[in-house]
Protein backbone atom coordinates (compact mmCIF):
# COMPACT_ATOMS: atom_id res chain seq x y z
CA UNK A 1 0.00 0.00 0.00
CA UNK A 2 2.69 2.38 1.06
CA UNK A 3 5.10 1.79 -2.40
CA UNK A 4 1.20 2.50 -4.35
CA UNK A 5 0.90 5.44 -2.54
CA UNK A 6 4.41 6.43 -2.85
CA UNK A 7 3.92 6.12 -6.96
CA UNK A 8 0.71 7.82 -6.92
CA UNK A 9 2.40 10.45 -4.96
CA UNK A 10 5.23 11.16 -7.25
CA UNK A 11 3.43 11.16 -10.45
CA UNK A 12 0.75 13.95 -9.05
CA UNK A 13 3.88 16.00 -7.75
CA UNK A 14 5.19 15.65 -11.67
CA UNK A 15 2.09 16.40 -13.31
CA UNK A 16 2.16 19.65 -11.01
CA UNK A 17 5.42 20.32 -11.58
CA UNK A 18 5.09 20.02 -15.37
CA UNK A 19 2.17 22.28 -15.57
CA UNK A 20 4.07 24.74 -13.72
CA UNK A 21 6.89 24.72 -15.55
CA UNK A 22 4.50 25.11 -19.17
CA UNK A 23 2.71 27.91 -16.95
CA UNK A 24 5.93 30.14 -16.39
CA UNK A 25 7.13 29.16 -20.36
CA UNK A 26 3.96 30.42 -21.17
CA UNK A 27 4.39 33.67 -19.51
CA UNK A 28 8.45 34.26 -20.83
CA UNK A 29 7.35 33.35 -24.46
CA UNK A 30 5.69 36.82 -24.05
CA UNK A 31 9.09 37.65 -25.08
CA UNK A 32 11.38 36.84 -27.34
CA UNK A 33 12.78 33.60 -27.08
CA UNK A 34 16.43 32.77 -27.75
CA UNK A 35 17.16 30.67 -31.15
CA UNK A 36 20.05 29.30 -30.16
CA UNK A 37 21.39 29.05 -26.57
CA UNK A 38 24.90 27.53 -25.97
CA UNK A 39 26.70 26.05 -22.62
CA UNK A 40 29.92 25.54 -21.06
CA UNK A 41 29.55 23.07 -18.69
CA UNK A 42 31.45 24.01 -15.86
CA UNK A 43 32.25 22.73 -12.28
CA UNK A 44 31.60 18.64 -12.83
CA UNK A 45 34.77 18.09 -10.45
CA UNK A 46 34.01 20.52 -8.26
CA UNK A 47 30.31 19.28 -7.63
CA UNK A 48 31.84 15.55 -6.97
CA UNK A 49 34.44 17.47 -4.39
CA UNK A 50 31.90 19.51 -2.79
CA UNK A 51 30.23 16.42 -1.64
CA UNK A 52 32.99 14.33 -1.16
CA UNK A 53 32.05 11.72 -4.28
CA UNK A 54 34.20 10.39 -7.02
CA UNK A 55 35.12 12.50 -9.90
CA UNK A 56 33.33 10.20 -12.28
CA UNK A 57 30.11 11.00 -10.38
CA UNK A 58 30.51 14.72 -11.17
CA UNK A 59 30.58 14.22 -14.47
CA UNK A 60 27.51 11.51 -14.40
CA UNK A 61 25.24 13.53 -12.74
CA UNK A 62 26.50 16.61 -15.14
CA UNK A 63 24.97 14.15 -18.09
CA UNK A 64 21.54 14.50 -15.98
CA UNK A 65 21.51 18.26 -15.85
CA UNK A 66 22.27 18.34 -19.87
CA UNK A 67 19.36 15.77 -20.11
CA UNK A 68 17.10 18.09 -18.11
CA UNK A 69 18.51 21.54 -20.04
CA UNK A 70 17.21 19.76 -23.39
CA UNK A 71 13.88 19.08 -22.42
CA UNK A 72 13.53 22.53 -20.76
CA UNK A 73 14.95 24.16 -24.33
CA UNK A 74 12.67 22.11 -26.38
CA UNK A 75 9.45 23.09 -24.47
CA UNK A 76 10.78 26.47 -24.52
CA UNK A 77 11.06 26.65 -28.37
CA UNK A 78 14.86 27.19 -28.28
CA UNK A 79 15.56 25.65 -31.95
CA UNK A 80 19.49 25.30 -31.43
CA UNK A 81 21.63 24.21 -28.37
CA UNK A 82 25.20 23.73 -28.34
CA UNK A 83 27.15 22.24 -25.12
CA UNK A 84 31.40 22.13 -25.00
CA UNK A 85 30.97 18.58 -24.06
CA UNK A 86 35.17 17.77 -24.34
CA UNK A 87 37.64 20.00 -25.77
CA UNK A 88 40.90 19.09 -27.43
CA UNK A 89 42.87 20.99 -24.18
CA UNK A 90 41.17 18.40 -22.21
CA UNK A 91 43.28 15.79 -23.72
CA UNK A 92 46.26 17.25 -21.86
CA UNK A 93 44.08 15.83 -17.99
CA UNK A 94 45.44 12.93 -16.40
CA UNK A 95 45.01 9.72 -18.70
CA UNK A 96 42.53 8.50 -15.94
CA UNK A 97 40.22 11.28 -16.29
CA UNK A 98 40.20 11.30 -19.81
CA UNK A 99 39.74 7.65 -20.00
CA UNK A 100 36.04 7.74 -17.77
CA UNK A 101 35.00 10.73 -19.78
CA UNK A 102 35.16 9.41 -23.23
CA UNK A 103 33.87 6.48 -21.59
CA UNK A 104 30.90 7.92 -20.38
CA UNK A 105 30.45 10.10 -24.05
CA UNK A 106 30.67 6.48 -25.30
CA UNK A 107 28.17 5.16 -23.09
CA UNK A 108 25.78 8.31 -23.44
CA UNK A 109 26.26 8.61 -27.35
CA UNK A 110 25.18 4.68 -27.87
CA UNK A 111 22.23 5.38 -25.13
CA UNK A 112 21.05 8.68 -27.60
CA UNK A 113 20.76 5.63 -30.09
CA UNK A 114 17.40 3.61 -28.01
CA UNK A 115 13.90 4.50 -28.57
CA UNK A 116 12.61 5.81 -25.70
CA UNK A 117 15.98 8.40 -25.61
CA UNK A 118 15.35 11.93 -25.10
CA UNK A 119 15.94 12.83 -28.50
CA UNK A 120 13.24 10.82 -30.40
CA UNK A 121 10.95 11.92 -28.01
CA UNK A 122 11.33 15.30 -28.31
CA UNK A 123 12.60 14.64 -32.19
CA UNK A 124 16.07 16.43 -31.56
CA UNK A 125 18.59 16.18 -34.57
CA UNK A 126 22.52 15.38 -32.64
CA UNK A 127 25.19 16.98 -34.72
CA UNK A 128 28.69 16.10 -33.03
CA UNK A 129 30.81 19.55 -33.89
CA UNK A 130 35.04 19.30 -33.70
CA UNK A 131 38.29 17.45 -35.21
CA UNK A 132 36.66 13.95 -34.69
CA UNK A 133 39.39 12.68 -36.30
CA UNK A 134 40.98 12.59 -32.57
CA UNK A 135 38.58 10.24 -31.01
CA UNK A 136 38.92 6.91 -31.24
CA UNK A 137 37.56 4.92 -33.67
CA UNK A 138 34.50 3.34 -31.70
CA UNK A 139 33.51 6.43 -30.76
CA UNK A 140 34.19 7.97 -33.65
CA UNK A 141 31.69 4.99 -35.77
CA UNK A 142 29.27 5.78 -32.61
CA UNK A 143 28.57 9.45 -33.00
CA UNK A 144 28.34 8.53 -36.71
CA UNK A 145 25.67 6.44 -35.96
CA UNK A 146 23.84 8.66 -34.30
CA UNK A 147 24.32 11.62 -36.78
CA UNK A 148 22.26 9.44 -39.31
CA UNK A 149 19.74 7.75 -36.94
CA UNK A 150 18.42 11.26 -36.29
CA UNK A 151 19.23 13.60 -39.51
CA UNK A 152 15.34 13.63 -40.28
CA UNK A 153 14.34 15.23 -36.53
CA UNK A 154 13.76 18.47 -37.20
CA UNK A 155 12.36 20.17 -33.99
CA UNK A 156 15.33 21.32 -32.02
CA UNK A 157 18.82 20.68 -33.06
CA UNK A 158 21.83 19.60 -30.04
CA UNK A 159 25.41 20.30 -31.12
CA UNK A 160 27.70 18.34 -28.89
CA UNK A 161 31.33 20.03 -29.70
CA UNK A 162 34.01 17.14 -28.65
CA UNK A 163 37.42 17.44 -29.44
CA UNK A 164 36.71 21.25 -30.38
CA UNK A 165 38.83 24.40 -29.70
CA UNK A 166 37.91 27.58 -31.45
CA UNK A 167 41.58 28.23 -32.76
CA UNK A 168 41.32 24.42 -34.19
CA UNK A 169 37.63 25.05 -35.55
CA UNK A 170 39.33 29.02 -37.05
CA UNK A 171 42.83 27.02 -38.31
CA UNK A 172 40.36 24.23 -40.19
CA UNK A 173 38.22 26.54 -41.63
CA UNK A 174 41.06 28.57 -43.19
CA UNK A 175 42.93 25.80 -44.91
CA UNK A 176 39.81 24.19 -46.13
CA UNK A 177 38.55 27.43 -48.07
CA UNK A 178 42.13 27.33 -49.31
CA UNK A 179 41.60 23.73 -50.75
CA UNK A 180 38.38 25.28 -52.07
CA UNK A 181 39.77 28.29 -54.15
CA UNK A 182 43.14 26.80 -54.78
CA UNK A 183 43.06 22.93 -54.51
CA UNK A 184 45.50 20.68 -53.04
CA UNK A 185 48.49 21.42 -54.46
CA UNK A 186 48.88 25.03 -53.44
CA UNK A 187 52.15 25.18 -51.57
CA UNK A 188 52.60 27.97 -48.67
CA UNK A 189 55.30 29.48 -50.68
CA UNK A 190 53.52 29.77 -54.18
CA UNK A 191 52.26 33.25 -55.63
CA UNK A 192 48.89 33.75 -55.49
CA UNK A 193 47.49 36.49 -57.62
CA UNK A 194 44.40 37.34 -55.76
CA UNK A 195 44.58 37.24 -52.43
CA UNK A 196 40.93 38.90 -51.61
CA UNK A 197 39.02 35.45 -53.36
CA UNK A 198 38.75 33.99 -50.03
CA UNK A 199 35.90 36.17 -48.04
CA UNK A 200 34.33 35.92 -44.97
CA UNK A 201 31.24 33.95 -46.21
CA UNK A 202 33.87 30.95 -47.64
CA UNK A 203 35.51 30.95 -43.86
CA UNK A 204 32.01 30.85 -42.21
CA UNK A 205 31.20 28.17 -44.54
CA UNK A 206 33.70 26.04 -43.89
CA UNK A 207 33.64 26.38 -40.02
CA UNK A 208 32.66 23.10 -37.74
CA UNK A 209 29.98 25.49 -36.13
CA UNK A 210 28.85 26.54 -39.72
CA UNK A 211 25.60 24.25 -39.54
CA UNK A 212 23.44 26.42 -37.25
CA UNK A 213 23.16 30.01 -37.01
CA UNK A 214 25.54 32.22 -34.42
CA UNK A 215 24.46 31.98 -30.38
CA UNK A 216 21.99 34.10 -28.69
CA UNK A 217 23.40 33.55 -25.41
CA UNK A 218 25.90 31.57 -23.95
CA UNK A 219 25.69 30.11 -20.34
CA UNK A 220 28.26 29.13 -18.57
CA UNK A 221 27.91 27.49 -14.88
CA UNK A 222 30.01 27.52 -11.53
CA UNK A 223 30.43 31.63 -12.02
CA UNK A 224 33.47 31.72 -14.31
CA UNK A 225 33.16 34.53 -17.26
CA UNK A 226 35.97 32.81 -19.48
CA UNK A 227 34.78 31.13 -22.92
CA UNK A 228 37.79 28.97 -22.54
CA UNK A 229 38.72 28.82 -26.26
CA UNK A 230 35.18 27.97 -27.25
CA UNK A 231 32.97 29.88 -30.30
CA UNK A 232 35.15 32.69 -30.14
CA UNK A 233 34.38 33.27 -33.40
CA UNK A 234 30.48 33.10 -33.05
CA UNK A 235 30.30 35.27 -30.00
CA UNK A 236 30.49 38.92 -31.25
CA UNK A 237 26.93 39.46 -30.75
CA UNK A 238 26.11 37.28 -28.21
CA UNK A 239 25.48 37.61 -24.36
CA UNK A 240 27.01 35.55 -21.61
CA UNK A 241 25.58 34.73 -18.67
CA UNK A 242 27.52 33.31 -15.51
CA UNK A 243 25.31 31.83 -12.69
CA UNK A 244 27.54 30.39 -9.56
CA UNK A 245 25.50 27.19 -10.11
CA UNK A 246 28.20 24.40 -10.67
CA UNK A 247 27.00 22.40 -14.15
CA UNK A 248 25.22 19.46 -12.04
CA UNK A 249 23.21 22.11 -10.25
CA UNK A 250 22.04 24.21 -13.15
CA UNK A 251 18.07 24.24 -12.91
CA UNK A 252 14.82 25.81 -14.74
CA UNK A 253 15.65 29.31 -12.46
CA UNK A 254 18.98 29.51 -14.14
CA UNK A 255 17.31 29.23 -17.57
CA UNK A 256 14.65 31.45 -17.05
CA UNK A 257 17.05 33.99 -15.77
CA UNK A 258 19.15 33.81 -18.61
CA UNK A 259 16.12 33.94 -20.79
CA UNK A 260 14.85 37.48 -19.17
CA UNK A 261 18.48 38.45 -19.36
CA UNK A 262 18.06 37.69 -23.08
CA UNK A 263 14.84 39.31 -23.70
CA UNK A 264 15.93 42.34 -21.36
CA UNK A 265 18.89 43.37 -23.48
CA UNK A 266 17.33 42.25 -27.05
CA UNK A 267 17.02 45.87 -28.60
CA UNK A 268 20.49 46.35 -27.99
CA UNK A 269 21.78 42.87 -29.59
CA UNK A 270 19.23 43.52 -32.57
CA UNK A 271 21.24 46.87 -33.10
CA UNK A 272 24.61 45.80 -32.73
CA UNK A 273 23.82 43.09 -35.54
CA UNK A 274 22.36 45.62 -37.60
CA UNK A 275 25.43 47.66 -37.65
CA UNK A 276 28.17 44.74 -37.26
Amino acid sequence: MDRGGGGSESRLIGSFNSFLRKWIFRIVSVGHIPNHIAFIMDGNRRYAKKWKLEEGVGYTAGFLALLCMIKYCYELGVKYITVFAFSIDNFRRHPHEVQHVMQLIHEKIKGLLKEQSIVNQFGVRVLFVGNLKLLDEPMRIAAEEVMAATANNTNTMLLICVAYTSSDEIVHSVEESCKDKWGEGVARDDKIQDYSVIKLVHLEKNMYMGVAPDPDILIRTSGETRLSNFLLWQTTNCLLYCPTALWPDIGLRHLIWAVLFFQRNHSYLEKRKKHS
